[in-house]
């Protein structure tokens, strides 16, 4: 948890969010994604992990959230936490496109970060991330912009996240 720190006036400085808070916030997130895809044969249960780490990981309770997952095309920018919700488990009619990204499931997620830009109370970070598919091992690369937000508690939240699959020039 973040604290305050005091300089020698005596006055109240709040601690700038870390590299390693946002590394942090990232594996958190990858074995979240890989926790509710484990889950994905009890429909119940893993709606409400899916639900836990939304409301965790995700801003939706701070302010507006810009969230743009990678398989949508229909409903492309999700500005809902019921839309980031379908997204990852899928089964809402109001995203007919949407199967469940995280019920892949996955095995592993790695974050490459090209860069981290930090600032007291947000942080963004764009790079590749790799999505390892459990069974088959294949690895899925998708580019990402995240930005992060500090809640009252000094947690870092997730109010921007921006996928896409890379650019294939065509012939």
């Amino acid at each position: 948890m973040v604290g305050t720190l005091i300089n020698l006036s005596g006055k109240k400085i709040k601690k700038m969010i870390t590299e390693k808070d946002v590394l942090n916030i990232q594996k958190t997130w990858g074995d979240a994604l890989i926790k509710i895809g484990s889950l994905k044969d009890n429909r119940a249960v893993c709606e409400a992990e899916a639900e836990k780490v939304i409301d965790s990981l995700y801003a939706f309770n701070l302010g507006p959230v810009l969230f743009k997952p990678t398989r949508a095309a229909e409903d492309q920018f999700r500005g809902t936490k019921e839309g980031a919700l379908s997204y990852f488990i899928g089964g809402n009619s109001n995203f007919p496109e949407d199967e469940g990204f995280a019920l892949q499931p996955w095995s592993n997620v790695r974050f490459e970060n090209t860069g981290i830009i930090l600032n007291e109370n947000s942080a963004l970070a764009m790079g590749n991330y790799f999505f390892t598919e459990k069974g088959t091992g294949a690895i899925k690369k998708v580019e990402y912009s995240f930005g992060y937000v500090k809640d009252n508690s000094g947690n870092l939240k997730i109010n921007l996240h921006h996928s896409s699959v890379p650019f294939t020039p065509s012939m």
